[in-house]
């Protein structure tokens, strides 16, 4: 039945789990990773490329499909999966953090937003009854409801209260506005970086019927053990029959604390944006491919890994490529980037359920270290309308 969530498996030495989430458009085996697909591409690739790498769900971003080429005009080619040929499960943002990001061209009320697109200064109004209306018309099978994200640092505790209880009564009014059946609609847990206020959205999310809960406001900047910290507070009050979902979480190390928490699903544009710029992941950690030192290094990206990328091409050919300025570079990071991600999650889902999670969870830690000197969190656009 769509909309159902089981839980599979439960690993002994932790609260992570594996389930199977049922979309209108297929089974996700959880816990899983969606590619992010801003403007319902994931950059670089093709469908068929993340159906050969498979992916079971991928993340279409509302701001940018509103702005263009507008959720009417999707809805009468046919919705988001038609017009992107892509069979298998699609989750949309609601547009929420993008508006929230845009600072100085956004202006937040109790009724909702209001913003200036970023393509060309055009005033738009967001409110929560309209952000379900967009992504029923764009047709996902997961719709999130509008919330009011928070920057790191964020402001005194009185107004993270007060925005929290604007995007809890904000979640409210999405569960009256929403009608799809075949689409099922999440809500967000918020609360800043207050752990009281973070339990006490949980709780009072959990009253509320909806089909899963994401976990927003994270990977803003803080730094990861504040992050972990915060899921501690968090998972344990959600319930534990429906998905719970991190939003904007990338980093393989990230992913497997935040299995070990209870979380399910993760999106983030952090593999493929890094791997567009040169960052490619190996077992020994990320490597920039750009460098001089892999100027005649005839070794795959990873030699311990088989994907299409790795078996075909080296370090040197694909440093050329970027400092040549060929796009075939970042499509051929991409595909490894991605690869190694997905491969990874399916590794965490055996590892639950053979009770050896633990083994991964340190493989997953050396994949990508915290970087020295930084909070160690994922990179957080502040400017930026991409999540």
């Amino acid at each position: 039945m769509v909309g159902s969530f089981e839980v599979t498996a439960q690993d002994p030495t932790s609260a992570a789990r594996c389930g199977r989430l049922v979309t209108a458009h297929g089974v996700v085996e959880t816990p899983a990773f969606m590619p992010v697909g801003t403007q319902a591409t994931v950059k670089t690739l093709s469908s068929e490329d993340l159906e050969e790498l498979g992916a079971t769900m991928i993340l279409g971003n509302t701001y940018h499909l509103y702005l263009r080429p507008g959720a009417e005009r999707i809805d009468r080619l046919g919705g988001l999966h038609r017009f992107m040929s892509w069979s298998r499960g699609i989750l949309t943002d609601s547009g929420g953090f993008q508006v929230m990001s845009l600072s100085s061209l956004r202006r937040v009320d109790e009724d909702g937003g209001t913003f200036r697109s970023h393509l060309d200064g055009s005033t738009h109004r967001l409110t929560p009854e309209r952000a379900i209306q967009i992504q029923e018309l764009l047709g996902s099978d997961v719709a999130m409801v509008l919330d009011e994200c928070l920057p790191y640092p964020g402001p005194p505790p009185e107004e993270v209260e007060a925005s929290l209880r604007r995007t809890e009564r904000w979640a409210e009014r999405a569960l009256r506005a929403h009608r799809r059946h075949d689409q099922l609609l999440f809500g967000i847990v918020q609360g800043g970086m207050e752990p009281d206020l973070r339990r006490q959205a949980a709780r009072h999310l959990a009253q509320m019927d909806f089909a899963g809960y994401g976990i927003g406001g994270l990977s803003v900047g803080e730094p990861k053990e504040l992050m972990y910290q915060l899921l501690d507070v968090i998972t344990p009050e959600l319930p534990p029959d429906r998905p719970r979902y991190l939003m904007g979480v990338g980093s393989p190390d990230a992913i497997a604390e935040a299995v070990a928490r209870g979380v399910d699903l993760f999106d983030s544009v952090l593999p493929t944006r890094i791997a567009r710029h040169g960052t490619v992941f190996t077992r020994q950690g990320p490597i920039t491919i750009k460098n001089a030192r892999y100027a005649e290094d005839d070794q795959p990206i990873d030699p311990q890994c088989d994907c299409k990328v790795c078996r075909r091409y080296s370090r040197a050919y694909l440093r050329h490529l970027f400092n040549a300025g060929e796009s075939l570079g970042p499509r051929l990071g991409t595909y490894h980037n991605l690869y190694v991600l997905l491969r990874l999650m399916e590794r965490i889902r055996a590892a639950i359920r053979q009770g050896t999670f633990a083994q991964v969870r340190q493989e997953a830690a050396a994949l990508f270290p915290p970087r020295q000197g930084s909070p160690g969190s994922d990179p957080a656009p502040t400017t930026e309308v991409n999540r």
